[in-house]
């Protein structure tokens, strides 16, 4: 025992409680995606042990990537997000004129030398996170500048989340708010955040005009409008989804006995949140539901205890969009919006997806472990002082 806490002591730095909520839900992950992956496995007449043994690869290739980004100075990802963001703009052009379709939307790139996909928003938005939280930390002494600060936020967070846009709505509403919410951390006026909001709501029309989801926006919003209005009844997806709800009481019919995986389309990924209600029960669902709640007040916890502008705002900006993205795939799932596709992070089977996550959090221990060692040294240096003084 006293092995492997040395072990971790070395390894697994930064904030312990994000190590552990990591694990346990990758844990629930493999469980839960093994359960709901048999009519995807019948369908393509592949045993479902493959998948899981793919999707446990992306699992550890995920933590692979937290654990690298944790063991990087998170200064150094300033840097890099200039950089990350010129790169993400091509890539985004080119996945809505030649994006690979997967489950009815065309929002990836395919790599023939792999053989895998990948989806180009993960990666602009982690790139636009991180660069606004350096842009925003740089000028904290001349917040209020209009050349300085408001055009090149502006133009960034408007030209991505528009890219983004033309061919996944939602993801690009949650980064406009998330940006929203960094800014506002920030210290920006309120003015500033209206205008920001403004260039959004210009950006986003023109994607639902010129876009490829435009139709699907609308008629989900219908849809669900309808329903609350008492006018129309549930998508399929959905009906099936509170199915899966309602049958799974207070403790659930156990690991591997669900029903509902077998209808409902993709519950290995954007409805997982309804299979786990109905294997694991309410119980089970609020426990995923406080881990996601542990893991944004722990985000917020680094941000609030950190020194540096820049380590706040990046801490702060990755935790909200990360837990913010969990908390609309499960109120979808229960019913309290339309159906987006967002995808359950951690919990949902997925290549890239899995590995952009860990990236950021990887990123917010990094910013943990640079607090916490500075707060160590500065501590040795007063005992030091005091020491001397004696």
């Amino acid at each position: 025992m006293n092995k492997i806490k040395t072990w971790a002591d070395e390894n697994l730095q930064g904030d312990r409680v994000i190590w552990m909520v990591v694990f346990a839900l990758s844990l629930l992950s493999m469980l839960v995606v093994y359960s709901s992956i048999g009519t995807l496995a019948y369908k393509r007449s592949v045993s479902p042990e493959k998948y899981l043994l793919t999707h446990t690869a992306h699992i550890l290739l995920g933590l692979l990537a937290m654990w690298l980004a944790h063991r990087v100075d998170y200064r150094y990802y300033s840097r890099l997000s200039r950089i990350a963001l010129w790169v993400s703009v091509p890539l985004l052009i080119y996945t809505f004129t030649n994006g690979t379709t997967i489950n009815d939307a065309a929002r990836w790139i395919n790599i023939p030398i792999i053989n895998t996909s990948f989806q180009p928003s993960d990666f602009a938005s982690l790139a636009l996170i991180i660069n606004l939280a350096s842009m925003l930390s740089k000028r904290q002494q001349n917040i209020s500048d209009v050349k300085e600060v408001l055009i090149p936020i502006l133009f960034w967070c408007g030209l991505i989340c528009g890219l983004i846009a033309l061919t996944n709505m939602s993801t690009a509403v949650l980064l406009l708010l998330t940006c929203m919410l960094i800014m506002f951390i920030g210290r920006v006026p309120v003015k500033y955040l209206a205008m920001l909001l403004f260039v959004g709501v210009l950006f986003g029309a023109l994607a639902f005009k010129f876009g490829v989801r435009g139709g699907t926006v609308v008629s989900r919003i219908s849809d669900y409008i309808g329903f609350v209005q008492g006018t129309k009844e549930l998508p399929f997806q959905s009906r099936h989804a509170h199915i899966a709800i309602a049958s799974g009481g207070i403790f659930g019919k156990g690991p591997g006995n669900s029903e509902q995986r077998n209808i409902l389309p993709h519950p290995y990924s954007d409805f997982i949140y309804a299979i786990v209600i109905e294997e694991y029960g309410l119980t089970g669902g609020i426990v995923v539901l406080i881990l996601y709640l542990i893991l944004l007040h722990r985000g917020m916890k680094v941000a609030y205890n950190s020194e540096r502008a820049f380590a706040g705002l990046l801490s702060a900006g990755l935790s909200f969009d990360l837990v913010c993205q969990a908390m609309i795939n499960m109120g979808v799932v229960v019913g309290l919006g339309p159906v987006t596709g967002q995808p359950l992070p951690l919990l949902s089977m997925g290549g890239t997806s899995m590995v952009f996550t860990g990236l950021s959090l990887g990123i917010i221990l990094s910013v943990s472990r640079g607090e916490r060692d500075e707060l160590w040294q500065q501590a040795i240096q007063k005992n030091n002082t005091e020491a001397r003084t004696a």
